[in-house]
């Protein structure tokens, strides 16, 4: 399959899920990378406010947000600032998919940045990501020497993403479910 098939072959798959499903296959993806070394280690971590199609972060960046400094990315045309996360209340809706993005703090170091957690459409065993076709992520990600983990529920991990040369692989993909 190319990768608009399988954009929309996952997306009607997240369609049989509901919220609550989705919040509830998400605590596996959490209980994963809580128990991961080397987010354990980390210091900064790049992750995101998710959409309702994707892994739940929520309750995740608020629970650490207190013991690590976590970022997110704000949609600005064709790039992704990076954002200091303050707290919830501090989050308004942003011009991309209007998901809750910071307003505060610009960061822009990103050699401090230990782990990024990924969203993605798809991915395989080989560390591949299917992303939703703007190129954000790979932008950033090719900017940065992070421990990339890409985040999923078990039926978007799949046995092969076409990949392009501008692709970025992960170094770990977390399954909901395994």
């Amino acid at each position: 399959m190319d990768k608009k098939e399988i954009r929309r072959e996952i997306r009607e798959l997240k369609k049989q899920y509901p919220l609550d499903e989705k919040k509830r296959m998400s605590v596996s993806v959490w209980n994963q990378v809580e128990q991961d070394r080397l987010f354990l280690k980390a210091k900064t971590v790049l992750a995101y406010w998710s959409m309702e199609d994707e892994v739940f972060t929520h309750d995740f960046v608020t629970h650490w947000a207190d013991k690590k400094t976590f970022l997110l990315p704000c949609v600005r045309g064709n790039e992704l600032d990076i954002r200091y996360f303050d707290g919830e209340e501090k989050l308004e809706p942003g011009e991309g998919y209007a998901i809750p993005e910071p307003v505060g703090e610009l960061f822009e170091d990103l050699d401090k940045i230990d782990v990024i957690l990924v969203p993605g459409v798809a991915f395989d065993v080989y560390g591949n990501r299917l992303g939703r076709g703007k190129g954000y992520y790979d932008k950033i990600l090719k900017q940065t020497k992070a421990y990339k983990m890409g985040l999923c529920f078990n039926f978007q991990f799949i046995e092969r993403v076409p990949t392009e040369e501008h692709d970025v692989k992960m170094d770990k993909v977390v399954v909901s479910g395994k």
